[in-house]
């Protein structure tokens, strides 16, 4: 199969059909889409639950699958409470990686203000690169979830974030010394001050006190994968407008020199929204700090067009993410 998410159609027909059991307390079905498990728990709430891995040579990767599982706890409406990590290590992994690593997790969670309730490590032969899988635990009430199947015609499309920052700097991590002769120190320090926008909570804060009525996290396969989920989950058409999608100029650098799409590369940080008016949404997060723009609007019909000055194209179904792409060519040979 190629790298990257598997495609909807190996989905349905060899993961869906092969689940049966259902329990009238868990209230997600499984879907491609969907990025949280919720639970209802005694007393009316549910426990929600997100899960995001992260793989490579970087003792940061846990920052980018712990700031994905949390932001998809977030934009459910549910309120993190705790992180669990387990990390898969190669055989030539040292100790002072594991404790960076672990700091790396510590320090994210200390920053959204939840606990690092559980890390498990071990050292496996049959990895390659070290892998992280975390699990963000929360809770919510159950009239405050928020789905991207509920998009509606008619309601404003509107971006939060930036398109492929996550894919860049976990490129950036992995390749800087080769980078450092490409570009000036200050332009990587640039780069990597640009961590601050994974972590999206207080953004979609604002968005759920602001009349947002869905929300989905941009993930593998960049934003124009995160926008065809958000049209299968909710069933909407969409138009669009290319020249509206956030992208840091940092992020087109290093996109032209690995001659990557950045529309097609993982974005943790980076939040699709629907609301009856974009620009109070809009302003809304401003006001928080944030960078947002109204893309275009949700259609009830099936086309899902993303128009670019004079041209018009249709979205198709997701690409392989760039970032695999990108080390299956062997862009994360191990040189640094």
């Amino acid at each position: 199969m190629k790298a990257g998410n598997i495609s909807q159609t190996v989905w349905k027909r060899s993961v869906r059909k092969q689940l049966h059991t259902v329990r009238e307390e868990v209230l997600f079905p499984p879907s491609v889409e969907e990025t949280c498990t919720a639970v209802r728990i005694s007393g009316g709430n549910l426990a929600v639950y997100a899960q995001a891995e992260a793989s490579g040579d970087s003792v940061n990767i846990g920052i980018y699958a712990a700031a994905r599982a949390l932001n998809d706890l977030a934009v459910r409406g549910a309120v993190p409470m705790a992180v669990s990590a387990q990390i898969l290590l190669t055989p030539r992994a040292e100790e002072k990686e594991l404790k960076a690593m672990t700091g790396c997790l510590e320090s994210i969670c200390g920053e959204a203000g939840v606990q690092l309730a559980c890390v498990r490590a071990e050292v496996n032969p049959a990895v390659m690169r070290t892998v992280i899988f975390v699990t963000a635990q929360g809770e919510a009430v159950r009239d405050s979830l928020i789905r991207p199947a509920y998009a509606l015609p008619g309601q404003d499309i509107v971006l939060c974030g930036f398109a492929g920052l996550e894919g860049m700097l976990r490129i950036l991590d992995e390749r800087e010394t080769e980078l450092g002769r490409r570009f000036v120190p200050a332009f990587i320090q640039q780069m990597k001050d640009l961590k601050e926008n994974l972590l999206a909570l207080g953004a979609i804060r604002a968005a759920a006190d602001s009349g947002v009525k869905a929300m989905h996290q941009v993930g593998s396969g960049g934003i124009f994968a995160g926008l065809w989920e958000l049209g299968e989950a909710s069933g909407i058409g969409m138009e669009v407008d290319l020249s509206a999608m956030s992208v840091k100029q940092e992020t087109v650098e290093l996109c032209e020199y690995y001659n990557l799409n950045p529309y097609q590369m993982t974005s943790a940080g980076c939040i699709l929204m629907t609301a009856d008016d974009g620009d109070t949404l809009v302003r809304a997060l401003e006001g928080v700090g944030a960078r947002a723009s109204k893309l275009g609007v949700a259609t009830d019909k099936k086309a899902r067009v993303i128009t670019s000055g004079e041209e018009q194209r249709y979205l198709d179904r997701p690409a392989p993410d760039e970032l695999m792409c990108w080390w299956e060519r062997g862009g994360g040979n191990g040189l640094r």
